[in-house]
């Protein structure tokens, strides 16, 4: 069971990125999947997730109106449109899944899920 984060890299303020998210070894329809990041001296934070199925996707305050998640299930993938960056945003970012629970408030801040990527850097320069 494998998840591989790509697309992170160095983007000025107010740029784009959007960081894909493959998986080998499991069905991604059949988990609940998430972003999470860890920027640099702070706590690991949600940041989006959806249901199983790519349902009731659900995002951070700080996120909210700029990032956008989004599933292809037939290439068995997840991605992260990531519109608007502030230097804020840079962060080591996290794609995760779990066969359990949902993507609800409480889910997406409790960064508690069984299956980790080896995360991406994005760094956004002022």
């Amino acid at each position: 069971v494998q998840l591989v984060e790509s697309g992170g890299g160095l983007v000025q303020a107010g740029g784009s990125l959007r960081l894909s998210c493959s998986a080998s070894g499991l069905g991604l329809y059949g988990y609940r999947i998430g972003w999470v990041r860890q920027r640099p001296g702070k706590e690991r934070e949600g940041v989006s997730c959806i249901e199983r199925s790519g349902t009731n996707p659900l995002y951070a305050d700080s996120v909210q109106g700029r990032f956008t998640v989004s599933s292809d299930y037939y290439n068995n993938k997840v991605y992260l449109q990531m519109n608007s960056l502030k230097p804020d945003d840079t962060a080591v970012y996290y794609c995760v899944a779990d066969r359990q629970g949902g993507c609800g408030p409480y889910d997406l801040k409790n960064t508690n899920y069984e299956t980790w990527g080896q995360g991406t850097q994005v760094t956004v320069s002022s």
